[in-house]
């Protein structure tokens, strides 16, 4: 695993605050892409309890689809291959970067570029969708609280659409 946040942004802070927003890096972590049209036998292969229904997260694992996870895990949390098994175990700690948003006008920040109905969501939520015309997966961590995974190519501009661009100017 390679330690995205130097690699992703060169020359940024790992921390901002914006209008009463902080934005900052999340620390390094696993990522893994996880895909079973089994729940029980990929929570087998992995040890990892799963959510059952699309949107939910348990444990720093989203399900995505009706077959697809997105799991962010501590660092010294590796994953088995799932050899034999039938499943998809890939890790791809080096295709993302997390970054957390969080504080008062988190939800504003996120809804200005997002086309979901965030207001809505409960804590725990979690889903790919869009910031503007990058993808991205997005969940709910805590009331204020966002974790935002990007893909790495795509991590500049979304850092400098968050820190600087016109979403920071909005009232």
């Amino acid at each position: 695993m390679v330690d995205a946040a130097p690699l992703a942004m060169p020359g940024t802070v790992e921390q901002v605050v914006v209008g009463g927003v902080t934005l900052s890096l999340a620390p390094p972590a696993w990522r893994w892409s996880l895909r079973a049209s089994d729940a029980d036998g990929l929570a087998g292969a992995t040890g990892l309890t799963l959510p059952r229904r699309i949107g939910e997260t348990v444990a720093g694992v989203a399900m995505l689809g009706p077959d697809e996870w997105y799991a962010v895990l501590a660092k010294d949390r590796v994953l088995p291959d799932g050899a034999g098994a039938p499943v998809s175990i890939v890790d791809v700690s080096s295709r993302a970067v997390g970054v957390v948003i969080e504080g008062k006008g988190a939800l504003g920040l996120l809804t200005a570029g997002c086309p979901l109905d965030l207001a809505r969501w409960p804590v725990g939520r979690s889903s790919r969708t869009v910031f503007e015309t990058v993808e991205i997966i997005l969940w709910r961590e805590a009331e204020r609280r966002w974790r935002v995974e990007v893909w790495r190519s795509f991590a500049p501009w979304l850092w400098a659409a968050l820190t600087g661009g016109v979403y920071t100017k909005l009232p």
